[in-house]
């Protein structure tokens, strides 16, 4: 007898989630003209098309019912854009009704509770938070202040390469050591990850963090679809983004409070020198518009060392891996560096206007091996129209970059590394071309794109410029997987293992 009013608050429970379901049904306006696509399935809705490459279902669907397409994850509808001309209309026509971002367990879980600029809902906190970043953090000032950082830590890139000439390298692993410490020491003011005793948190422990940050970012959790089972955590992804988040909280937690101690120490001459003494300092500011809590720039700190670390690497190496598959590629790229720039110094980031074929290289990577191939959702903030067919207010928005990318429409070839269809073209990374959207476009844009194309350029240049490079033990090009891991971005799924040997005089390298 005693189970029965369990019983009864399931029923009733039950009850409720009908009910909810059947208002929802009845306030959905009749003879609605919606964009085609499959028929929903009940509960699931169509995602059982989606496989664990989400973009690469997104795209064979999107072959079938064209450039807007409308799909139903469990209870939420969905529409998505696929070619230029509807990324065109959601990023700028109608930007504003299309700003907003859904509600998601890694927003909720690993950002603050929805605190930081990515997951941050449209309203009076994210325009704020888009104002620092855009004249504050990301600012041309303040970029190039930091440039002494980015060449100390690339110089000590290539003299850790040179120093293992010939054996196995971890492309990755290299790259993102430098991402980070380039990184840590512009947002953080040092790099926090040295394997010192008073190291919280070791280099490849944090790595792995920012892994497992990126890729639950970008999951398909299924509670995020039919709310009513999210308690169920059927796939885990909850209790591991409040895993990783406590792991971030500690860390965050100590960089604050040695920042608010080395403030309180120097007193009136204190001035900050890293963007964490910046956000603090934007936080005293009685004169914001929405006070940024403690939380919030905690929420910040964690963006600005995922988004700034990942994007770089993971380009880097796709552009290294596409270059073996096409040697003529680091061909033409070493003979503009060593006209453009010589064999007696190293490239920096104001020569790179010089070497278009270098930053073709990047482009084309970009293109074909976008960071985030499906740019982050959106969720519209109200009733409209898109080509003539009717999006609802709370639709959630996906602008399928990596079709638009393989668009032949807009791309000879689309499936060939094509670093010279860029020679001599406008196409820039600002989002102005909605051909090419490597940082998406509009207000939701990646605000710190310039940072992380002068780091890519950069990198790139200097790692073609000094050294050979040829796949490790017995290789060949054949056997090169180029299969990638989906998450917030898509990393190679078979790591880049290279040997790299040398190719300017042994007194340039760095010792």
């Amino acid at each position: 007898m005693d189970s029965l009013p369990s019983i009864y608050y399931v029923v009733a429970w039950l009850a409720i989630i009908a009910l909810m379901h059947v208002a929802r049904w009845l306030r959905r306006p009749n003879n609605l003209n919606t964009s085609p696509g499959p028929k929903p399935w009940p509960i699931i809705g169509n995602l059982n098309l989606i496989g664990t490459l989400p973009h690469r279902s997104i795209h064979d669907l999107s072959k079938i019912y064209g450039e807007i397409m409308q799909l139903k994850f469990g209870s939420y509808h969905v529409i998505v854009a696929s070619s230029a001309e509807m990324a065109k209309i959601i990023l700028k026509t109608q930007d504003i009704s299309f700003a907003c971002r859904p509600k998601t367990a890694a927003g909720k879980y690993m950002t603050y509770n929805y605190s930081d600029i990515t997951w941050a809902p449209y309203g009076a906190y994210w325009r704020q938070a888009r104002k620092m970043c855009l004249m504050e953090l990301f600012s041309v000032k303040r970029l190039e202040s930091y440039e002494y950082i980015r060449v100390e830590e690339t110089n000590l890139l290539l003299k850790t390469i040179f120093n293992l000439s010939g054996k196995e390298i971890l492309l990755k692993d290299m790259l993102s050591t430098v991402s980070l410490n380039v990184i840590s020491r512009m947002v953080l003011g040092k790099k926090y990850l040295d394997e010192s005793e008073d190291s919280i948190v070791s280099l490849d422990e944090f790595k792995k963090m920012l892994d497992e940050l990126l890729l639950l970012n970008g999951v398909f959790n299924i509670g995020d679809s039919i709310p009513w089972i999210n308690f169920m955590d059927l796939q885990g992804y909850v209790k591991r983004m409040k895993s990783v988040s406590k792991k971030f909280d500690g860390f965050l937690e100590h960089v604050l409070d040695e920042h608010i101690a080395q403030r309180k120490a120097k007193g009136d001459k204190f001035v900050a020198t890293d963007m964490v003494d910046l956000l603090l300092q934007l936080a005293d500011d009685p004169g914001l518009d929405v006070k940024l809590e403690r939380h919030g720039v905690k929420a910040f700190t964690q963006d600005l060392l995922a988004g700034g670390t990942e994007s770089s690497a993971v380009t880097v190496e796709w552009a290294i891996s596409e270059i073996f598959k096409k040697p003529d590629i680091f061909q033409k790229a070493t003979e503009e560096l060593d006209r453009v720039i010589g064999k007696d110094r190293w490239v920096e980031e104001k020569d790179m206007p010089k070497l278009p074929y270098i930053e073709a290289i990047a482009k084309e990577t970009m293109r074909l091996h976008p960071v985030a191939p499906m740019l982050i959702p959106r969720r519209t903030r109200e009733n409209c129209k898109v080509a003539g067919y009717n999006v609802l207010e709370g639709t959630r928005v996906i602008v399928n970059f990596w079709t638009i990318g393989r668009d032949p429409k807009y791309w000879d070839k689309p499936e060939e590394f094509y670093p010279e269809r860029f020679i001599g073209k406008e196409i820039d990374v600002k989002g102005h071309n909605y051909e090419y959207l490597p940082f998406g476009s509009g207000r939701r844009m990646c605000p710190g794109f310039s940072l992380g194309f002068k780091i890519i350029e950069a990198t790139l240049a200097n790692l073609l410029h000094g050294f050979n490079w040829k796949l490790a033990g017995k290789l060949t090009t054949y056997d090169l997987d180029m299969d990638e891991i989906f998450g917030l971005s898509t990393p190679k799924k078979i790591p880049l293992v290279t040997i790299a040997e040398p190719r300017l005089p042994l007194e340039m390298y760095p010792i």
